[in-house]
């Protein structure tokens, strides 16, 4: 039984599709991935959005922490479902659209998913090379760190599952120390106070973090697919992630009230204390598990095109290419702005998914072959999920965003304190889907 453990511990993720997966992954393991994942240098800035929503005041520092686990558990919660349905299946995120739209029509979402994580992977390389500048006070060039941290994180897809036993054993212990030096050295001086804030920016702020973990939602079942039970995995997600982001996006609030709100001098916070850098530099190298992630997780997205590619040479292409296109890349202004607006396809998408597997064909297995037959009527609450997102957050990519004011006021939609796009985008798409189920129910009875 030891050796059978053993081995069972050692195994790595196929390299085609058509092989079942390894289910080497413990609760332990995936809690600390997820755990890793929550925390960013990405959260830390981010979490301005949360103190100080768009279009309204700053939140007290009480609706500031309220709105982060809020949004953190709603947002973790449509993540773990969607790795559950990866767990029980054995497939790939991608993969298990087969079963929801038919192959051919889960092209949509994949193709959606690959231009998302190559975006965000190409993202967090430049968010290391930041690190590393204000670290070094810009005594790396930028040029060689993009490589140094290509070449990690393409290694590091290449060989997921190790990887992710050797987070748990090291990685995640040195992050946990620092996260907690840090907040014991930014508590130990008093906030100031922050005149003028006000409550009406609540919602807003609970859309943002939950936002920034349903971003994972697409990525979710490429690593629950290994869990030894969808228990395990979605109870893995929970802790881990929720845990973890509230953490760092409470962390970020502190830091970010110390100086002001000004979130290009919230890193002077973590390197002004004893010893910061050192603890600060732990928390630059884990970045790369993000864009690992993403690299992984594009590969994944890719081999639902073509299944029988060594998923080891798709993980080196786009490692490859993300390292590439990082080197000519810094200024993310516009391009973050693209990425956000993808991400919210698969806020809806998600519904959609645990809707139809939980209660509808997926009760009784998805088809997820290469063959398995269209359901078009299944994009319908999808798409309809995804107008009522730009309904409530047309964002700001500015033709897009003026396209969808246009619409708010011919409809007489007007966002105010109460609206969270994400919320009503997934209650749209979830009770769309279920209508559809029980009309098929229906026609299969009759």
């Amino acid at each position: 039984m030891t050796i059978n453990r053993a081995r069972r511990r050692s195994a790595e993720a196929p390299l085609v599709l058509t092989t079942d997966p390894a289910r080497s992954l413990s609760f332990w393991d995936q809690t600390a991935f997820w755990a890793n994942l929550g925390v960013s240098l990405i959260g830390f800035t981010g979490a301005v959005y949360v103190l100080q929503p768009a279009g309204h005041p700053q939140l007290p520092i009480a609706g500031a922490l309220l709105a982060t686990v809020l949004g953190t558990l709603l947002g973790t919660g449509m993540v773990a479902a969607a790795g559950a349905v990866g767990a029980r299946t054995g497939a790939p995120a991608m993969a298990n659209f087969r079963g929801l739209f038919g192959t051919r029509l889960s092209y949509l979402p994949t193709l959606a998913n690959i231009v998302q994580c190559v975006g965000w992977g190409v993202f967090e390389l430049t968010v290391i090379s930041g690190g590393v500048r204000v670290l070094t006070h810009d005594r790396v060039s930028h040029a060689v760190v993009i490589l140094a941290a290509g070449a990690l994180c393409t290694v590091m897809a290449i060989w997921p599952l190790s990887v992710l036993h050797i987070l748990r054993k090291y990685v995640t212990v040195a992050v946990a120390i620092s996260m907690l030096y840090f907040t014991v050295q930014l508590l130990r001086h008093p906030l100031p106070p922050v005149p003028g804030t006000s409550w009406s920016g609540f919602f807003p702020g609970v859309d943002t973090a939950l936002a920034v973990a349903v971003s994972f939602v697409p990525l979710a079942a490429d690593y629950t697919r290994h869990a030894r039970s969808a228990r395990a995995a979605t109870g893995a997600t929970m802790l881990g992630y929720s845990v973890a982001q509230t953490w760092c996006y409470l962390l970020g609030v502190v830091a970010l009230i110390q100086v002001g709100g000004d979130p290009d001098r919230i890193f002077d916070t973590f390197l002004g204390v004893a010893a910061g850098w050192l603890f600060f530099a732990v928390l630059v190298l884990r970045e790369s598990d993000q864009s690992f992630a993403n690299v992984y997780s594009t590969a994944m997205s890719l081999q639902n095109f073509l299944p029988r590619v060594d998923r080891r040479l798709l993980a080196a292409g786009v490692g490859a290419l993300a390292t590439v296109l990082a080197l000519g890349v810094r200024d993310f202004t516009g391009f973050s702005n693209f990425l956000l607006l993808i991400g919210s396809v698969f806020v809806p998408l998600c519904a959609v998914l645990v809707v139809d597997f939980c209660w509808g064909r997926g009760r009784f297995g998805w088809d997820l072959s290469e063959s398995a037959p269209a359901r078009p009527l299944m994009l319908l609450p999808w798409l309809l999920g995804f107008a009522v997102y730009q309904l409530f957050n047309p964002g700001s990519v500015e033709w897009w965003a003026r396209l969808w004011t246009a619409v708010q006021n011919a409809l007489g939609v007007h966002p105010g304190w109460w609206s969270s796009a994400s919320l009503f985008a997934f209650a749209a798409a979830g009770l769309a889907t279920g209508v559809l189920v029980v009309i098929e129910r229906r026609i299969a009875r009759d």
